[in-house]
């Protein structure tokens, strides 16, 4: 059985370029549609490029946070088309 955060990182990984979900659409697609909070909790921890968790945003339309760098998830939305 896959644990939370493997099905997160496997939501996640399915994001195509230019599209976003957000933290709570990635809860429901993991089956733990109140854990959004723990989805942050575990984007924060990930630094394999393979899972673009730049692609995550807020409920409210916010960005939200990146381990990379809060101006550079900003600017490869835009790169992406996504925002």
């Amino acid at each position: 059985m896959k644990m939370f955060k493997e099905k997160v990182f496997a939501v996640v990984a399915k994001i195509p370029k230019g599209k976003v979900l957000t933290y709570k659409e990635v809860a429901v697609r993991a089956k733990s549609p109140r854990a959004f909070r723990a989805v942050g909790s575990i984007l924060k921890t990930n630094y394999n490029p393979a899972i673009p968790c730049h692609r995550v945003i807020r409920s409210d339309g916010k960005m939200g946070h990146y381990n990379r760098g809060d101006m550079r998830k900003v600017a490869l939305l835009k790169k992406e088309k996504a925002i």
